[in-house]
């Protein structure tokens, strides 16, 4: 049984930061999965904000990151992570870790993506 386990969330100043972290338990060796970090705001989808490839080499981010998040892993701790910087009113939102074991590609696409964590929320105060 994987079990995803999402902390860090919190309210902040818009300017602040946040790290967020996930840490994985159960099934594969933690470096056999690519990971995800999506976020769902009240009455919008889904929305994609980083992945990171198995042994953390390569990196995605969504077009609004804009160089403000950094997403991280640490496998020996079976942990990902995202730091969030700049933080905006609009990044408000459930942030969910995702956890994808095909090993084909490292997906920006919720759905494929098995696993997940139950969400952390974050509060930009503007």
């Amino acid at each position: 049984q994987v079990q995803l386990v999402d902390t860090g969330g919190g309210l902040v100043q818009a300017g602040g930061s946040l790290r967020l972290s996930c840490e994985v338990s159960g099934g594969r060796t933690f470096s056999s999965y690519a990971m995800g970090w999506f976020r769902q705001a009240p009455g919008k989808e889904r929305q994609f904000v980083a992945a990171i490839s198995w042994s953390g080499s390569m990196t995605y981010y969504g077009v609004f990151v804009k160089g403000r998040f950094t997403i991280s892993r640490d496998n020996a701790k079976n942990t990902v992570y995202l730091q969030m910087n700049s933080l905006k009113p609009e990044d408000t939102a459930v942030y969910y870790c995702a956890a994808d074991r095909t090993m084909v590609a490292v997906p920006r696409d919720a759905a494929l993506y098995e696993y997940w964590g139950q969400g952390t929320q974050v509060t930009v105060s503007s």
